[in-house]
């Protein structure tokens, strides 16, 4: 197996039903492979449950709470409760994953507006980082968000996907940006890797996003194709040369990010 160390997979969906018979397996993956931190993504209540319960249990893993834009309908007290709840456990480093994601719309648009906002706002209150989804939204993201970035410890916008027009926004925002393994993607991943140099250093995370976008040009391709976070040596080693830098300088650098940014270290 590849290895690249340290790493920080600041995006995986351990909880997944995709998961369930080998999930051990996996981690120990991706432990082999160098990767020392995994955050565990909450997409609803049940699923942050889930990746805190996990968390918990689990040395190297951390975890956030929110709700999905696609699960934006399900917002009310009660879920706004239960968030709260959650961001009170001790492993719990961030507040989603929430966003805007206009290309699928499975909850209406004025639902993710509402319940985005909302967690932007409890975020801010809780003083814990968010961990943001966007897709086909960028103009009223970026709006809603700017409305409380003064007020939030950081903001990633988790499987950043589109090209300059949307990334330079998000900077002025102080945004950091997490890269998966869409960047190896041949057909759609052109505007993201010409943008790849203008992140900053200091701003740059990976992640894989599994199980979901392998890396397309890995070989062999990954069984059932199904992403795994060992495959972050893969993506990491990707936007590496892309950006002109040694694999080993970008492990560093991204891990260290991912710490600071989720308060990992002391």
């Amino acid at each position: 197996m590849d290895q690249l160390r340290p790493l920080v997979d600041i995006g995986v969906n351990l909880t997944h039903r995709r998961f369930a018979a080998d999930r051990d397996a996996v981690m120990e993956r991706a432990r082999a492979a160098g990767v020392e931190t995994m955050v565990l993504t909450g997409v609803d209540v049940a699923g942050s449950e889930a990746a805190a319960a996990l968390a918990a249990d689990a040395a190297d893993c951390v975890n956030t709470a929110g709700v999905h834009p696609h699960h934006a309908l399900d917002w009310d007290a009660d879920t706004a409760a239960a968030v709260r709840a959650l961001a009170g456990r001790a492993k719990t480093v961030a507040i989603g994953e929430t966003g805007l994601d206009f290309n699928r719309d499975f909850s209406p648009r004025r639902a993710q507006e509402n319940a985005f906002a909302a967690q932007l706002e409890l975020a801010a209150e809780l003083g814990l980082p968010v961990f943001l989804h966007q897709r086909d939204a960028a103009e009223r993201f970026t709006a809603i968000l700017a409305d409380y970035r003064d007020a939030l410890p950081g903001a990633v916008v988790h499987c950043f996907t589109d090209g300059r027009d949307v990334l330079h926004p998000l900077l002025d925002l102080d945004c950091h940006i997490g890269v998966t393994g869409w960047v190896c993607d041949e057909r759609r991943g052109s505007a993201l890797r010409e943008c790849l140099g203008d992140i900053p250093g200091d701003r740059l995370m990976v992640e894989t996003d599994a199980p979901f976008l392998p890396p397309r040009d890995m070989r062999p391709k990954p069984p059932h194709g199904r992403n795994e976070p060992a495959f972050l040596v893969h993506v990491a080693r990707r936007v590496a040369d892309l950006r002109g830098e040694s694999a080993e300088a970008l492990a560093e650098a991204t891990a260290r990010n991912a710490r600071a940014f989720f308060r990992l270290e002391g």
